[in-house]
């Protein structure tokens, strides 16, 4: 009995000790101002063993771009060709340091910067990171696009292209099923750069790419990302409760196609038969607003 007492009043004892460790204050947490950064792997002639490693250096964040492969990844659903791996990812505004990293699972290898540079990002604000040209013949070129997109008129959407290759282009956008207009709705796109943004009806739109001047396109129309509006879980009828996916059929949206180059045969970047000449993919640059 002795010695249940004394079990027990040890147990109160760590009971009370307990109830006195109460918080008396909060801590809260401050709300880190970010902007949202996708990187581009556009370079047709250098990678590692599993592509590109973006990452900022000055900061541990969840930011990085790992095993971003040349392309970033192309998938096509449903006939619709999406740069799956260029998404954009939270990271802390300010002046901020990163640098990109061939990937490969040999250190000598993985450790090999490709670019050390520094950009300012604005709070609430999105940057596209592109690596693009020949790494071979000394024209790598490093760009930062400031994705600022002007909110498209009520009931529109904004298209615009990227050109990756090294040569012009024309491209033309048109409503997918029309004939390809005579126009290009771009003309002369420099190489390694970025069209504006034009205004276009919702609906699917389909792209046209052509070799400055006309002739032979570089390969077969590419169909938009179409989005979706938004929508309910609970069915039709009931409260939306999801949000809408950009795409040239929801208003509000923007839309992206980057044209990009061919693999440089030889290289460590995929030499399949795909590769082997230009291709295209899309990105979305503006979700459209939630609805509800």
């Amino acid at each position: 009995m002795q010695r249940i007492t004394r079990l027990s009043m040890l147990g109160l004892a760590a009971l009370a000790g307990m109830s006195a460790c109460k918080p008396e204050s909060v801590i809260v947490t401050p709300a880190i101002p970010t902007a949202g950064v996708r990187f581009i792997n556009a370079l047709p002639d250098s990678t590692g063993s599993f592509g590109l490693d973006f990452r900022f250096l000055d900061i541990v964040e969840n930011s990085t771009a790992f095993r971003v492969q040349f392309r970033n990844s192309p998938t096509t659903t449903s006939g619709v060709t999406a740069a799956t791996s260029a998404q954009f990812r939270a990271a802390q505004a300010g002046s901020r340091r990163f640098a990109v990293f061939l990937d490969d699972t040999l250190q000598a290898i993985a450790s090999t910067k490709l670019k050390d540079s520094t950009l300012t990002l604005e709070a609430g604000k999105n940057y596209t990171v592109i690596l693009w040209g020949a790494a071979r013949a000394g024209q790598m070129k490093l760009s930062v696009i400031n994705e600022t997109v002007a909110e498209p008129p009520a009931g529109k959407v904004a298209v615009r292209v990227i050109n990756a290759t090294q040569t012009a282009i024309d491209v033309r956008s048109f409503v997918t099923g029309a004939a390809v207009p005579a126009g290009a709705t771009w003309s002369n796109v420099a190489g390694l750069s970025a069209s504006s943004f034009v205004t276009a009806d919702t609906g699917s739109i389909s792209y046209n790419v052509q070799p400055a001047g006309g002739g032979t396109p570089l390969f077969a129309d590419m169909i938009a990302l179409l989005g979706a509006r938004a929508s309910s879980s609970a069915g039709t009828g009931g409260k939306l409760d999801i949000e809408p996916l950009p795409g040239t059929r929801v208003a509000g949206s923007a839309v992206t196609l980057i044209v990009f180059p061919r693999s440089t045969a030889g290289a460590r970047t995929p030499q399949t038969a795909a590769f082997a000449v230009p291709a295209g993919a899309f990105v979305w640059d503006k979700r459209p607003p939630r609805g509800f």
